[in-house]
């Protein structure tokens, strides 16, 4: 392990972590202006990208001679808030070295990635850029938010429309190449107010919601448990309920918010079809209930004998000396904007899941030096 290549990636890491980013209020422009100026330094074709203001956007190109693919990395800027400081055994804002790994806010979601990208990208212009196709370097913000504002904006407005898609992740330097859609959904629903001394006098919005979510919970229970692809399962979960004003009124009305976890090839339109039907089915007055859609993405599978994905199987063997692993998602990543592009969407670097969005949280050095030796290699595979 070369202690340049170290020292390069910590110090990178180190400068992102003390660029204060976090969501709220999710302020990505200094961050992102340190990031700009080091690519265009390196020679990168760069452009910030803001939808909305105070949330820019990184897009960084290089051009090979030869015709090849369109290869992007992504890594997200933004991180979530520090929490209770008082669980924070360092300063969150500023990098602590201490045996092995780098601690601070982000170090593992998503700095770390971002920081190794960040390495990469600069390496490959030090060896004279892809020899062929075209290399993207994106850096995002709004990811924690969800919001359309960073990786879904740089899709819909055709910024960048790659072949192949590697996302910074914590993966432990495995790989993620399916990811389940998501679906959110709203049910509202009415009733008539009166003194809870006389209940029957009014018509109980919560008493109606507790129908029509029993009869959909009754109806997932069933229909789920078959929707199994390998780890990956179809799911359900009532995320929140909220309804009356004061516990001796009869409440008028009652709201829920839904979270549809879909498998691959369950198509976000389909579940929500779906859902509206078995609510339509309860039986309840049209004019005292309403089902909303909210948001929702598909989701996506990487077939394993795909270009990227056999880059990265062959970079990692080469490197490592090791067969790579395909973990399973329990989250959603900015890939799910490119599900229905046809594209290979990959999920990759250091650190463990369980370190993100936790007081303390870390990255492995080794596993910086070796995610960047790694997917130098993937890109030399379909760059050149």
């Amino acid at each position: 392990m070369s202690k340049k290549m170290q020292s390069e990636l910590v110090a990178i890491l180190s400068d992102l972590i003390a660029l204060p980013s976090p969501y709220p209020p999710g302020t990505s422009v200094e961050i992102c202006a340190y990031t700009a100026k080091r690519l265009k330094k390196a020679g990168y074709k760069v452009e910030i990208v803001t939808k909305a203001k105070g949330v820019d956007n990184v897009v960084a190109r290089m051009k090979g001679k030869g015709k090849g693919p369109v290869i992007a990395f992504n890594a997200h800027v933004d991180t979530v808030g520090v929490g209770e400081r008082a669980n924070w055994k360092s300063d969150p804002y500023k990098a602590l070295v201490k045996g092995g790994l780098v601690y601070g806010l982000g170090a593992g979601n998503c700095k770390g990635s971002m920081a190794v990208q960040i390495w990469l990208a600069e390496e490959i212009a030090r060896r004279g850029g892809p020899a062929k196709g075209e290399l993207i370097f994106t850096f995002v913000a709004d990811e924690e938010n969800l919001g359309p504002n960073g990786m879904e904006h740089l899709r819909k407005s055709g910024k960048v429309r790659p072949d192949a898609l590697i996302l910074g992740a914590q993966t432990e330097n495995n790989l993620i190449v399916a990811e389940r859609g998501v679906m959110w959904a709203k049910i509202t629903t009415k009733g008539r107010a009166a003194h809870a001394g006389n209940p029957a006098a009014g018509d109980n919005a919560i008493l109606r919601m507790m129908r029509l979510v029993g009869a959909l919970q009754s109806y997932y229970d069933k229909a789920l448990a078959r929707r199994v692809s390998g780890a990956m399962k179809s799911t359900v979960n009532i995320g929140m309920f909220h309804g009356g004003h004061n516990t001796n009124v009869v409440p008028s009305a009652c709201t829920v918010e839904i979270d549809r976890r879909l498998l691959p090839d369950e198509k976000v339109k389909d579940a929500f079809k779906e859902l509206k039907r078995v609510i339509d089915g309860v039986g309840e007055p049209k004019a005292m209930y309403q089902v909303e859609f909210l948001t929702g993405t598909n989701g996506f599978f990487a077939p394993e004998n795909g270009a990227a994905v056999g880059a990265f199987e062959a970079a990692v063997k080469a490197h490592s000396r090791r067969k790579v692993k395909f973990l399973n998602a329990t989250g959603v990543s900015d890939g799910r904007y490119y599900a229905d592009d046809g594209i290979e969407i990959i999920n990759f670097g250091p650190g463990s899941g369980a370190q993100g969005h936790a007081a303390n949280e870390s990255v492995p050095i080794a596993e910086m030096v070796d995610a960047a030796e790694i997917q130098m290699g993937v890109v030399q595979r379909l760059l050149g």
